[in-house]
């Protein structure tokens, strides 16, 4: 077999490894998918808006600070001041559904542990404790969803905790860029 035949077969199996792991998880599972991908295009949103756009702002606001004069009229203080709000609200706006998704993942988690724990009780509700292969699908269940609300919360802290620090350190440079000495 050819390298690049072999590499396919890898993926496919992955695939469907994924698929049978997003299937024991149950339902909670796929709605932790759709958020997790919704959440990470918005972590790639805010890094192409903090890389790509928000410069051209800021270069735009520079220039015409420069061309506003040496005179520190109180005026001048008002349009920065009104500037640094506008990009503290450009950079951190939008982080605030980023937060409210981390937010979601452990509760989500734990709506599936209920679920799980649920088919469990009916597992013993119907066949009581002689049917154990049941009861193991049931914790199975239970504890696939609540591992991984715990991750996706856990790296979405992470990246929300270094947008933020990116956010603050544009919004301290252009502070320093927007005086006059």
């Amino acid at each position: 077999m050819t390298d690049l035949h072999v590499r396919w077969l890898s993926l496919v199996d992955s695939a469907y490894a994924l698929l049978d792991f997003m299937a024991a998880g149950g339902a909670v599972m796929w709605a932790l998918a759709a958020l997790c991908v919704l959440y990470w295009t918005l972590v790639f949103e805010r890094l192409w808006f903090m890389r790509r756009v928000f410069p051209r702002w800021v270069d735009a606001r520079r220039q015409a600070w420069t061309e506003l004069g040496s005179d520190t009229g109180s005026w001048q203080r008002a349009v920065r001041s009104a500037w640094l709000a506008q990009a503290r609200q450009q950079l951190t706006g939008p982080l605030r559904m980023s937060k409210t998704l981390v937010a979601m993942y452990p509760l989500l988690g734990l709506l599936g542990t209920v679920s799980g724990m649920i088919a469990v009780f009916d597992v013993l509700a119907l066949n009581g404790t002689g049917n154990p292969r049941g009861m193991a699908a049931g914790v199975w269940q239970a504890t696939l969803p609540t591992m991984a609300g715990m991750v996706l919360a856990i790296t979405g802290l992470f990246s929300l905790a270094r947008l933020e620090r990116i956010s603050r350190q544009a919004l301290d440079r252009l502070a320093d860029q927007l005086r006059h000495d």
